[in-house]
């Protein structure tokens, strides 16, 4: 079992392409750094004769606890993202050109108050840990699948076969877990989208509201945009993450292992969440469609709702929002970093013997 992977795929997998405007990443610079701690507790774990496994699960809840902690650091900003993201689907066109981080941070303040900031941050901590232990174990049943279809068992530890089943293994864990918990993710854009009218009341309310107004697969609007993101992300954040430390190791091999991954890790996650902005924004946009009893804009589909957008708004359109996205990168990796080795110091302080 390659625990190295596990854990990379467990802390992100595709969760950067369900996330979107939470850039939220967690990303490939935090990714590898969770794998190079995996490997080292492993492999002091078996000298030791502990159960692996017992490691395994704490770095899992220690992954998805830093992943929590760091969306709600950068809750105000992701809120933000998604409002931006919106603003075309109002009839106020004027309004598009007034747009700025600073006016709209502003009128979140004056007009509904500042714990307005963290609307539908709720839901995103409820998110996390399940989305995190699905990813977790539909990963290890893709990999071992693909090992035994593919005949790779005996090739365990070539480059090129590891990475295609980590690649594909990662994709498709990534896709399960945003298909098992998007009715979450819904919810929480809606409840963020929302301005000075409050039509869910919480989110107990927006489950109850949209499945009897807009029936059960009203939870899944825009699952398809979300899914399409998968891959794309993984790709290009894997990618540019291992371009950018490999050459940096190259020309600074004496550089911090830890500050090399966080700087590869936050420009993978600019380069991912530029690459796949727009899908995001058209999900977000799928996502409100009917929302509050509205009428809906777009009725095309995922093509159809591209077009309209550059047709009515430019290109400049699918990028709205991209700053504050943007702004949440650096610091929502280094967040990660430092409460996922506060986390793993306390955890490995608790008897595990038992």
């Amino acid at each position: 079992m390659n625990m190295e992977a596990r854990v990379g795929v467990v802390v992100e997998g595709g969760q950067r392409a369900l996330n979107s405007a939470h850039g939220a990443v967690v990303d490939a610079g935090a990714r590898k750094f969770l794998q190079q701690q995996q490997q080292q507790q492993h492999e002091h774990s078996s000298k030791q004769g502990l159960n692996p496994q017992i490691g395994t699960v704490q770095q899992l809840l220690a992954g998805g606890i830093a992943g929590a902690f760091s969306k709600t650091c950068t809750a105000p900003l992701a809120r933000l993202t998604i409002l931006f993201q919106v603003q075309g689907m109002q009839s106020d066109v004027s309004a598009l050109s007034k747009a700025s981080i600073w006016r709209e941070a502003s009128r979140i303040i004056n007009e509904e108050g500042f714990k307005a900031f963290w609307k539908g941050n709720l839901v995103t901590i409820a998110h996390r840990l399940p989305y995190t232990a699905v990813n977790f174990y539909a990963y290890e049943r893709y990999k071992s699948f693909l090992q035994s279809t593919l005949c790779l068992e005996n090739q365990r530890g070539k480059a090129g076969a590891d990475l295609g089943v980590h690649f594909v293994g990662g994709g498709l864990a990534g896709m399960t877990a945003a298909s098992a918990t998007y009715p979450l993710d819904l919810v929480r854009t809606r409840l963020a989208a929302q301005r000075n009218t409050i039509y869910y009341r919480g989110v107990w309310h927006a489950f109850h509201t949209i499945c009897r107004e807009e029936g059960f697969f009203g939870l899944y609007k825009g699952l398809g945009a979300t899914l399409l993101g998968v891959g794309p992300s993984i790709a290009i954040s894997f990618s540019v993450y291992e371009s950018l430390r490999s050459y940096w190791q190259l020309q600074r091999p004496d550089d911090s292992t830890i500050m090399v991954s966080l700087a590869c890790g936050s420009l993978s996650g600019i380069a991912s969440s530029t690459a796949t902005f727009p899908i995001d924004l058209v999900r977000r946009r799928m996502q409100l469609e009917g929302a509050a009893g509205r009428a809906r804009v777009y009725k095309t589909g995922l093509a159809g709702t591209f077009r309209h957008i550059i047709h009515s708004e430019g290109l400049r359109g699918l990028y709205r929002g991209i700053l504050p996205e943007y702004y949440k990168v650096v610091p929502g990796v280094g967040i990660v970093f430092m409460t996922y080795e506060a986390l793993k110091m306390l955890l490995s302080s608790i008897p595990t013997g038992y």
